[in-house]
């Protein structure tokens, strides 16, 4: 898993409310082998039926192409389980999605991939797209180490996020990485285990004979 420790880059504001997973990557971007994931994102709305950009949403428009920070709205990646939702984010270059709230799996997957969800309240995020979009460039960083949002010139907004998946992404590491740290725990209770039930390791015992 990439580690994430600081990204500064262009914020697109999709400030809407619902946003769910089929919208973030719809169902023929995901059955379709070999479909390039960071193309599908909101591939409902970025193409028209023709398969032409719309030049009306967001990531088509100037620097949100290279968008690194995705601003939403309540509830952010509800509906389903699909984690691939999370990929397609990655695949197109976000590193973070800041919003008021986030479906609960979409946030559990986030975490798991690498993909940072920063929660805040409705009124910050709206502002942070303001500050972003009456820059020079719409430019956010977000810095994980100081856990703060800031727009140039701005001053930094807070935010909280669990500190073992803070520690997760600092250090780019997924949850079989965090289980393989423990490595040399793990070999020393098996040994010790082995030496006090060695039937549990061992051969099943022979049947009666018969």
């Amino acid at each position: 898993m990439e580690r994430f420790e600081r990204v500064t880059g262009a914020a697109a504001p999709l400030l809407l409310e619902n946003v769910n997973t089929d919208a973030i990557i719809p169902v023929p971007w995901i059955v379709n082998f070999g479909q390039d994931f960071g193309k599908g994102l909101f591939g409902g709305w970025r193409y028209g039926p023709d398969g032409a950009e719309n030049p009306a949403f967001v990531l088509n428009q100037g620097p949100y192409r290279e968008a690194r920070i995705l601003l939403a709205g309540r509830n952010f990646g509800c509906g389903s389980s699909r984690e691939e939702a999370v990929w397609a984010l990655l695949a197109f270059g976000i590193r973070c999605v800041i919003a008021p709230s986030f479906g609960d799996i979409f946030f559990e997957n986030a975490f798991k991939k690498g993909l940072l969800p920063v929660t805040l309240p409705l009124d910050a995020v709206t502002e942070l797209a303001r500050a972003a979009a009456a820059g020079p460039a719409p430019v956010l960083t977000v810095d994980l180490r100081a856990c703060t949002v800031e727009a140039p010139g701005g001053r930094p907004v807070a935010f909280a996020v669990d500190e073992s998946r803070r520690q997760a992404l600092l250090r780019g590491l997924d949850e079989i990485d965090l289980t393989l740290a423990h490595d040399a725990e793990i070999a020393a209770f098996q040994a010790a285990d082995r030496a006090r039930r060695p039937w549990i390791y061992g051969a099943a015992p022979a049947g009666p004979a018969g």
